[in-house]
């Protein structure tokens, strides 16, 4: 009886390993790994210290965070023709070498960087992100394809907060001492996860359970529970000295949060577990359903190259919205011109107010303790508009057939709201803009992925929403730079108010009222290209959008056995 049950436990563990929900927490939690790109302004901190670098150096680096962490083309093109464990180790040895060679310089363990070194640094490190970014999102969507609203807002949610998770156990492991030990984890943890967790990342094509919709709102809340305690946590430390047993306790408890899934998982497993011994199907035939099936086709399944002599050609023959486009034919059309221009305006314009927020804070009077809970706060309302917006999207798209534009759309209005807050401020109005503008940009995100994969179907999709996504980072360097940046120092000099350490400064509401009314007017113009967009695709979105994928999906050996058990019983009646 003991081997019996040692071995029946044995196969249960695997088919939960195996399974869909699973590799559903993995992918969250090596999401949260890519959350570093939104800690740059700890960091940062630190390197300004120690190489003496000026604002103007500072804004330059984290015109490299974005730059690499948008960078994704190189991602999407490998993954059209590699197993996805090719881009997990890829991204856990860049992740690695990057923030580690860092950590080595701002602590002096290796000769000074030249300053377009340092660029390079933090480029290299912050790309990381984009390859298990890519194998998690794309397989994702493919095992879930009729819900990828809610699997990429829950993906992308873990991205917004995994800054503040990372962040509270640097504080437990490391204490607050040093800051240069935060770059120290960003090198070895993510990396560590990946290695770890990427074996589940893998198509798994089984039909969708009758409540799978219930069990994702489930991870929702899980997922909001975390990011409510992570909220008041960071709110309490900066209230309240924090021993190291007080850090490690927050710490302890945020972990116990993010294993919660594994037990949704292995309660969904255990149905499927049961039924398999309540059937005469042997138990194997569940696993080799989770190993070896039936996948839809991938680019990686066909031929590697594209191009032929009758590429060009067949650029501008498209095939109907929804179908699988070739990347030349979705990148020159007039729909991803409208996404491309929406996402260049709309969020390169969120980014720039982002990355302005601190010096906004510094500007309006406010202190140091409060401009370190408007980030925290930033970050955490990212995760709440990430998740939000891809379940409220859903719910929109198929029960009421509104396109999902329209909700990219007003995700925009709500971060031009928060903008305006900036530009004409009153008692207490950036901490509504530091949650309006997280809110919103964090909605922004898993829109952008989920319009494309259903405009341009799921074969290029891994090179499609990275060509999608690098429009933001150049238009958050222009509107950044050439916009934010000059206006303020027009307003710096006309004060001539020099502070060491600091340069010009400027203070008062007038320091950014122009520019946040140029970022409010950028966003604006985004908003309206996606009620274009919306406009456009009414008709789309009218008809069953996941109709192919919903007819594709292969019915797995458990559901089969449902249908025998009930003729088994009306045979006997």
């Amino acid at each position: 009886m003991g081997n019996k049950g040692g071995s029946e436990a044995w196969a249960f563990i695997k088919q939960v390993v195996a399974g869909r929900w699973f590799s559903v927490f993995a992918g969250l939690i090596m999401m949260i790994g890519n959350g570093t790109t939104y800690v740059f302004p700890t960091y940062s901190k630190v390197i300004k210290t120690q190489f003496d670098y000026s604002q103007t150096q500072i804004n330059t680096l984290g015109f490299a965070k974005d730059l690499g962490s948008n960078i994704g083309i190189i991602a999407g093109l490998l993954a059209e023709v590699t197993p996805t464990w090719v881009l997990f180790i890829i991204g856990a040895f860049q992740n690695f070498t990057g923030f580690f060679l860092i950590w080595l310089s701002i602590t002096a363990r290796i000769a000074k960087p030249k300053f377009w070194q340092m660029f390079i640094l933090v480029c290299f490190g912050t790309n990381s992100s984009n390859w298990a970014n890519t194998a998690i999102m794309v397989t994702s969507v493919r095992n879930f394809p009729d819900r990828r609203g809610i699997i990429l807002g829950l993906l992308k949610g873990y991205v917004g907060i995994g800054g503040a998770i990372i962040s509270q156990l640097y504080l437990a492991i490391y204490g607050h001492n040093d800051p240069s030990n935060l770059v120290l984890l960003f090198a070895w943890l993510p990396s560590l996860l990946i290695l770890i967790l990427f074996p589940s990342i893998r198509p798994i094509r089984i039909r969708k359970h009758p409540d799978e919709l219930k069990v994702f709102y489930q991870l929702l809340y899980v997922s909001i529970l975390l990011a409510i305690f992570i909220l008041f946590l960071t709110i309490a430390q900066k209230q309240v000295v924090f021993s190291q047993a007080g850090y490690v306790g927050g710490a302890s408890f945020v972990v116990c949060l993010l294993c919660v899934p594994i037990l949704i998982a292995c309660r969904e497993e255990l149905l499927l577990y049961k039924l398999n011994k309540e059937t005469a199907a042997p138990s194997v035939a569940l696993s080799m359903l989770h190993q070896n099936p039936p996948t839809l086709p991938t680019s990686a399944d066909s031929e590697i190259p594209e191009i032929s002599p009758s590429c060009c050609p067949n650029i501008w023959n498209k095939p109907e919205r929804g179908e699988d486009f070739t990347i030349l034919q979705a990148v020159f059309s007039k729909d991803m011109a409208l996404i491309c221009l929406a996402t260049f305006s709309g969020c390169g314009s969120s980014l720039a107010a982002i990355d302005n927020l601190g010096q906004v804070g510094e500007s309006l009077g406010y202190s140091q303790r409060a401009i370190g809970i408007l980030v925290s706060w930033v970050s955490i309302f990212n995760f709440f508009g990430r998740v939000f917006s891809g379940f409220i999207s859903e719910t929109l798209m198929t029960k009421y057939k509104l396109p999902r534009p329209l909700t990219f759309a007003f995700a925009f209005l709500i971060t031009c709201v928060g903008q305006l807050f900036i530009a004409y401020p009153f008692p207490g109005s950036l901490y509504l803009a530091a949650i309006i503008i997280g809110f919103g940009f964090g909605a922004q995100n898993p829109m952008l992925f989920a319009v494309i994969s259903e405009m341009f179907g799921l074969k290029r999709y891994s090179t499609l929403f990275n060509c999608g996504q690098l429009a933001a980072p150049f238009g958050s360097y222009i509107l950044n730079v050439d916009v934010v940046g000059k206006l303020y120092d027009m307003e710096a000099l006309r004060e001539r108010k020099q502070i060491a350490g600091k340069g010009l400064t400027c203070t008062g509401a007038h320091c950014f009222g122009g520019s946040f009314t140029v970022l409010a007017a950028a966003t604006l113009f985004g908003a309206v290209v996606m009620f274009v967009l919306a406009y456009q695709t009414r008709e789309f979105y009218k008809r069953d959008v996941y109709k192919n994928f919903n007819e594709e999906i292969w019915i797995p050996q458990t559901e089969m056995e449902f249908y025998r058990l009930d003729n088994k019983k009306n045979i006997e009646d």
